[in-house]
């Protein structure tokens, strides 16, 4: 039985999405057209791809990787010095393929790498690209005739003659060069993921034994996959040095290898589209959550704990669950469990966040006096009022919110055997 829906001759869901995808990628910066925002779609094209290459290695793969700002940041530094090479003249590269200067580096310390890197898996590959990650980060500081020391290193991306009048001057000229390659890139990924490869890949994932006994090398097949995702993390970094125009060895941090795969994971890795929502909320988190709070890091702490306990394939997997339950019309019964849930988790996220924010404000900001703000609520931090009813809230919610979800639960499962009844039903008829 089909798990997805065809239409002959063509497969019509599948062409509807892409278009989809091709209509925001064009029609983002026209609706979105200040500065800060185009600037912000920009990054978040730059991300997608990033968290897309590293999936290829964590999700198809089940190569759990701490290093992977390894090659998005080398090849965005290749990528800046290709670039001011194109300043200099000495380059004849169009400034639109710079980010390839970026995608072959990726590929080519991937293959430098790799070969030793994919040789174990589980725990002992993630703490080589752990090790390996710490190696290429020190060096960063200890070579700044290449890495440029703790300024980094800047560049100019309106080089070279315009073609057709683009000079990549505005940002909405960058956005959709960036959008044309997240487009292709996107594209080749789900691409690599029907290929015979990709298939292998999935099964030295779930059972590598299986695949050593029909014989296929489990090395190789890591080995080739680490290089192609180095290749797409390479034009991600590449990508980032036209937009920024400068390039640091923050980029090779541990905190942005970090970064992939705590959004990576909280998007679905399981789910092609779910490191597209991966890199959307990490562009939304380190550039607008940042400027609202000090305390985003502890935010996103406390998200992952929570999508680790409840919801541990993702947002991804809560979506695709949500539509298997509406293709067998289930989901009008679960609507008022869903406000319910809702309604008692702002509850519970004001109030933890009220607490949040009293206990930052009483740590850090002491000198800007007792009282604060919040939700349009004035708080005393030096008050028993002001905490107390903040735990009172904090405990309503949380309280009302795990009764609600315990009920919740019943009914889902419930409508789960139904489900299972009807597949059943409908496989007996076939």
């Amino acid at each position: 039985m089909k798990k997805h829906y065809e239409f002959s001759p063509i497969n019509l869901g599948r062409w509807l999405i892409w278009g989809t995808f091709v209509l925001v990628l064009v029609v983002a910066p026209l609706v979105f057209t200040g500065g800060l925002a185009r600037t912000v779609l920009s990054q978040m094209g730059i991300a997608i791809i990033a968290c897309l290459s590293y999936n290829m290695l964590l999700g198809q793969g089940g190569m759990l990787s701490f290093g992977h700002a390894v090659y998005t940041g080398l090849g965005s530094f290749l990528a800046i010095h290709a670039l001011n090479s194109v300043s200099a003249g000495s380059l004849p590269l169009p400034v639109s393929l710079v980010p390839l200067v970026g995608g072959l580096a990726g590929a080519g310390f991937a293959v430098l790498f790799g070969y030793v890197t994919t040789r174990k898996s589980s725990t002992t590959f993630a703490m080589i690209t752990l090790g390996l990650a710490e190696l290429v980060f020190a060096m960063s500081l200890m070579i700044p005739e290449f890495f440029g020391g703790e300024g980094g290193v800047s560049g100019n991306r309106v080089a070279g003659s315009p073609t057709l009048g683009i000079t990549f001057g505005p940002q909405v000229q960058v956005y959709y060069l960036i959008a044309a390659y997240t487009l292709v890139c996107v594209a080749a990924m789900f691409a690599f993921t029907r290929t015979p490869l990709g298939r292998i890949l999935n099964a030295v994932r779930d059972n590598p034994e299986r695949v050593e006994f029909i014989g296929y090398d489990t090395h190789w097949v890591r080995y080739i996959t680490f290089i192609i995702a180095g290749f797409f993390a390479g034009i991600s970094g590449g990508l980032g040095a036209i937009s920024f125009e400068i390039v640091t060895a923050e980029v090779v941090g541990a905190a942005r290898s970090g970064g992939y795969l705590l959004f990576t994971f909280l998007g679905g890795a399981t789910f092609f589209f779910g490191p597209i929502i991966g890199g959307i909320l990490m562009v939304l988190a380190t550039v607008l959550l940042s400027e609202f709070t000090k305390a985003w890091l502890l935010y996103l702490g406390l998200i992952f704990m929570f999508m680790v306990m409840y919801a541990p394939g993702g947002i991804a997997s809560l979506i695709m669950m949500n539509v298997r339950v509406a293709a067998f019309g289930k989901l009008r019964p679960l609507w008022r469990s869903y406000l319910a849930l809702t309604a008692a988790g702002i509850v519970a996220f004001a109030g933890l966040a009220t607490l949040i924010e009293m206990i930052y404000h009483l740590q850090l900001n002491h000198t800007s006096g007792t009282t604060m703000s919040f939700l349009g609520i004035n708080l005393d931090v030096h008050g028993w009022g002001s905490w107390g009813g903040t735990l009172a809230v904090v405990a309503i919610g949380m309280t009302a919110l795990e009764f609600i979800r315990r009920k919740f639960l019943l009914q889902w499962g419930t409508i789960q055997e139904e489900i299972e009844k009807e597949i059943k039903r409908r496989e007996a008829l076939s």
